[in-house]
């Protein structure tokens, strides 16, 4: 078992939210099963009505108080390529329980850039909608190195009027190992968020229809080979196109339950056409449009995103440069240091984000 490096904790201001006592975060190795665990807890979870009166509804959906487990980094034991993901949560008995009480979980490299952004890169990231993710191991797998440094971030809530004691979230990234002729193809996570480019990725939804957009170019030519996306309630869709050409790259649609509940997202496997090229000189737009049929505003309702794997036109991934401003604030705010959207944290410091318009084009 491989011990952790912790970062500093720092508290999130501005949410009703609580630290996860005693909660640690740690990876180990399952050579047997060639995989990854990186588990997060043991975090007691009240139901709703026990929660601390911070309880509010949105659209007829209780959400409650966060819970925060610590923000820590953990370390790969030797290079080796991923090539899918997945998660569980189970109690302290170890029967499994709702993955609706896992809010989000990030799984984030300080060391490299991101694809259209010079922020931190994304390895990984995960809401209670998303389903296992794998690609085909013989062809597709992306590169880590022994001693790479990710750093895990996660937050949970408890929605439901159940009680869940020592909740532990299990993300396991599935491996296989070099020094074969498989995979074919190295890959490399991205993400596009309609939010970007920095600070809190949700939104208001007041009633009614809601689109919003993000356009912005790749630093790397390269093919875009599997996409999914992350949506919440009444969201209608989220795709991805590419403005220069006019052409949509990919539209991602909900997956609802029985009972009309958001439950998935579905998946582009483009790798089937050999993926769709992208462009450093061209322009891609990200969009999500939501409809809300109440009548009232949903606080912090929507959110759009769209991620998946990329086979890159060089052979080395990008360093970070951490001396970007945007970095830097990227970094504090998944590190807890900040909160807020955008526009909340360039009214408390102008220069918090130096000049925007070299990182986006809005289109609301």
């Amino acid at each position: 078992m491989h011990r952790l490096a912790v970062l500093t904790i720092f508290a999130v201001a501005g949410a009703p939210s609580l630290a996860a006592q005693g909660a640690t975060i740690e990876l180990r190795d399952n050579p047997d099963a060639k995989e990854f665990v990186i588990s997060i807890g043991p975090i007691d979870l009240p139901a709703m009505s026990q929660q601390t009166g911070h309880d509010h509804e949105a659209g007829g959906e209780h959400h409650g108080v966060m819970f925060l487990p610590p923000v820590q980094e953990v370390a790969i034991p030797f290079d080796t390529y991923l090539y899918g993901f997945r998660y569980e949560l189970v109690d302290g008995d170890g029967n499994e329980v709702p993955s609706q009480l896992l809010h989000h979980l990030n799984v984030i490299d300080p060391e490299h850039r991101d694809l259209f952004l010079p922020i931190s890169y994304r390895v990984a990231a995960v809401g209670s909608e998303t389903g296992p993710l794998k690609v085909p191991w013989l062809l597709f797998g992306q590169p880590v190195e022994a001693g790479q440094r990710l750093v895990v971030v996660a937050m949970l809530h408890n929605p439901t009027g159940t009680a869940y004691r020592g909740v532990t979230v299990n993300f396991i990234f599935q491996y296989v190992k070099p020094g074969r002729p498989w995979p074919l193809f190295p890959v490399y996570s991205f993400q596009v968020d309609v939010a970007f480019p920095a600070g809190d990725k949700d939104f208001d939804l007041p009633p009614g229809r809601t689109t919003k957009s993000w356009e912005g170019s790749p630093s790397i030519d390269g093919r875009i080979v599997a996409i999914g996306g992350h949506l919440h309630d009444y969201a209608v869709n989220v795709t991805l196109e590419d403005v220069t050409d006019g052409k949509q790259i990919w539209q991602g649609e909900p997956i609802l339950d029985d009972e009309g509940r958001l439950v998935g997202v579905t998946l582009g496997r483009l790798y089937r056409r050999l993926g769709v090229r992208i462009h450093t000189d061209h322009v891609y737009r990200v969009s999500v449009t939501y409809d809300n049929p109440t009548q009232d505003t949903i606080p912090k309702g929507g959110m759009g995103l769209v991620a998946g794997l990329f086979i890159p036109g060089i052979d080395e991934w990008p360093a970070a440069d951490v001396t970007d401003a945007l970095y830097v604030l990227d970094r504090r705010h998944y590190l807890r240091m900040i909160r807020g959207s955008l526009d909340e944290i360039e009214r408390s410091d102008s220069t918090a984000v130096g000049d925007r318009s070299r990182h986006s084009r809005r289109a609301m």
